[in-house]
């Protein structure tokens, strides 16, 4: 075995060289995730700032779909986010332990190129909820920072600039480190969960202490619906409008790989994770929208009211006094600032397991500050292009979201299909087909969801196929197998070796001896020079890396080495190199002039891996071998 890739050159420059530091080119390595590890409750805390800071805003956006019946709907959500989304995603962290979640699932059911844009599709939409969850999360706290009554007055009307300052400082946070990232998160959900639990605690009190609160309430559904099976039915129609309250799921089984341990104990850490979490959030979610909507007036929860978007809030400050609702509002915009920490947090592990792998990005992709500086970017400008509004980016996240939970519902339906196992097939198939519901439902409600999407999946997909484009006369061969007869051929070879590139056909005795009389022939090479033949096929084009293994092969006295790879001429180019190497002679290879367009084999090589092979042959040994004296040559005749 003969590694072909070099390790990544050190940079030239210290702002390269800070930039490009923890670079990970290894396939291997970038499973494995970073050197750091942390415990699953430390993990937990940050993925739980996107998913426990929905509290800031949940209960107003329940009160405000389901109004008396937020309650009710609120209690479908949680249903369904324990029953539903939470063993699926159990499922997805057992088979899909390298942080690829339930898209790797997916990836193997559409072959080929079709599986690669299936990919980029979906990886679209994870890009939509991770940065969508920066932009909407930032907004959102922008928002609690310009209705505190002792914010300065200086900052009205400045709502972009303020979003964009919170996302900067998130970016900057990043740039120093993953582990100060989660030692951050850490401490805002310990304090945002304490706060939380003791607003919640006094209002529990509160309507203990006044019952007639309570006894309002029913009044109104009792004068409202006309029966408990009209509130059921409303109740589930309006759950999809709460789907902002099931995020983190995703991006607590995208950062698998910072879990302390080996597989086993990394996929029982992250099942942890997602238990722990998601019965936190239940609690909190069921109190909250119950104590919100039986304390709150509805006309606060409208556009413009003291509790749009801050419903805990307002209980805060009025039960508990303007200087611990300021102390409670700090922590809202600590934690919703930070919630765009667990998206960035899976975007930097996510893309690296993907898009350089499928050679759609750059290498330096492998690195954490580049794509920390590019995905900030994005969330600047998809800030102001939505004015730092809550409301206009609320449908992209849900929709994010929805579709995410929906890939990995079917993902898992799909293996308990596969392992034969009916029950679990049963229940995770009644599940994807609420999801599905839920998304539709979410689609017609709020269509710009679905646009923003698309916008980001058509970025992503044109995007990779330029860099795939301009990366595809790189080697792309990580390493070299020979099989024993391999070896054989190779260690007999004696002086100069002489290839010849065959493309087969037949196979048969006539086929390779016409080959060989061509060579003799075109290149004047001597019959008494032993030669191999070589000969490549293409499986499966739309792979981008590739581990050759060689296979000896003799036909009617003739030496052949075999090899399956994505790319004919790339394969051939690290066969040389590696023949060089291992016999320290320059080796030749002989091909034939193809016939046909240029143009038209450059697209074959870019789609099917072969076109022209010949001079895309060389210039891969071009790139691959400055020094003219060692690269082998390449003979066309």
């Amino acid at each position: 075995m003969v590694r072909m890739r070099q390790p990544a050159s050190a940079p030239g420059t210290p702002l390269r060289t800070w930039l490009l530091e923890g670079l990970q080119t290894d396939r291997k390595q970038i499973e494995h995730g970073p050197h750091a590890k942390h415990p699953w409750w430390r993990v937990m805390c940050l993925t739980g700032v996107d998913y426990f800071s929905t509290l800031g805003y949940q209960p107003g956006i329940a009160a405000l779909a389901a109004g008396l019946l937020s309650p009710l709907a609120t209690l479908f959500l949680v249903g369904l986010t324990l029953l539903g989304a939470l063993p699926v995603y159990r499922r997805v962290a057992e088979e899909s332990p390298y942080g690829q979640g339930s898209i790797a699932m997916l990836e193997k059911l559409a072959p080929q190129w079709w599986g690669k844009l299936f990919v980029l599709a979906l990886l679209g939409f994870a890009a939509t909820d991770f940065v969508i969850t920066m932009t909407l999360s930032a907004a959102d706290a922008t928002a609690h920072i310009l209705e505190n009554p002792f914010a300065p007055h200086w900052l009205e009307g400045q709502r972009v600039p303020v979003t964009l300052f919170l996302l900067a400082l998130l970016g900057g946070v990043f740039l120093m480190g993953f582990t100060e990232a989660i030692g951050i998160a850490v401490l805002l959900v310990f304090v945002y969960l304490g706060l939380n639990a003791v607003v919640v605690t006094v209002a529990i009190l509160h309507v203990l202490n006044n019952p007639d609160v309570v006894v309002s309430w029913q009044n109104l559904l009792n004068a409202g619906y006309s029966s408990p099976l009209a509130m059921i039915g409303l109740s589930l129609l309006v759950m999809p409008k709460l789907a902002l309250g099931m995020s983190g799921f995703e991006t607590g089984v995208a950062v698998m790989p910072v879990i302390k341990g080996d597989i086993q104990q990394r996929i029982k850490g992250t099942k942890r994770l997602l238990t722990t979490a998601a019965l936190i959030m239940s609690v909190f979610l069921i109190l909250s929208s119950f104590v919100t909507t039986v304390l709150i007036p509805a006309a606060e929860f409208q556009p413009g009211g003291k509790a749009n978007g801050r419903a805990l809030a307002y209980l805060a400050h009025g039960f508990l006094g303007d200087w611990f609702g300021t102390t409670y509002d700090i922590s809202t915009i600590a934690i919703l600032w930070f919630a765009g920490a667990s998206a960035m947090a899976g975007l930097i592990n996510l893309v690296p397991r993907y898009l350089p792998r499928y050679g759609m990005a750059p290498e330096w992709t492998g690195a954490v500050r580049p794509l920390v500086l590019i995905f900030s970017a994005i969330a600047f400008a998809i800030t102001i292009i939505f004015d730092a509004s809550v409301e206009a980016q609320g449908g992209a996240y849900a929709t994010g979201v929805l579709v995410l939970m929906l890939s990995a519902a079917a993902a898992v339906t799909l293996s308990a299909h596969n392992l034969g196992q009916r029950s679990a097939r049963a229940g995770f198939g009644l599940i994807t087909g609420v999801l599905a519901y839920t998304l539709v439902d979410n689609v017609f409600e709020r269509p710009d969801g679905v646009k923003i999407a698309s916008f980001f999946i058509a970025a992503i997909i044109i995007t990779s196929l330029i860099s795939r484009a301009t990366r595809s006369t790189e080697l792309r061969v990580t390493d070299v197998h020979l099989d024993p007869l391999a070896e054989q051929f190779v260690n007999e070879a004696c002086g100069d070796i002489h290839v010849i590139a065959n493309e087969p056909h037949e196979r048969d005795q006539r086929e390779y001896n016409d080959k060989l009389r061509e060579t003799w022939l075109n290149h004047r090479l001597r019959s008494s020079e032993p030669v191999l033949f070589v000969e490549v096929t293409v499986p499966d084009a739309s792979e981008f890396e590739t581990e050759l293994h060689v296979k000896g092969e003799e036909r009617y006295g003739h030496q052949i080495l075999r090899i399956e790879s994505s790319a004919v001429p790339n394969t051939l180019a690290a066969l040389l190199l590696y023949l060089r190497d291992r016999t320290r002679g320059v080796p030749h290879i002989y091909f034939h002039w193809a016939e046909g367009n240029p143009v038209v084999g450059m697209l074959r090589y870019l789609v099917f891996g072969g076109g022209d092979v010949p001079p895309l042959t060389r210039e891969v040994l071009r790139k691959a071998e400055p020094d003219i004296e060692r690269r082998p040559h390449v003979h066309v005749g």
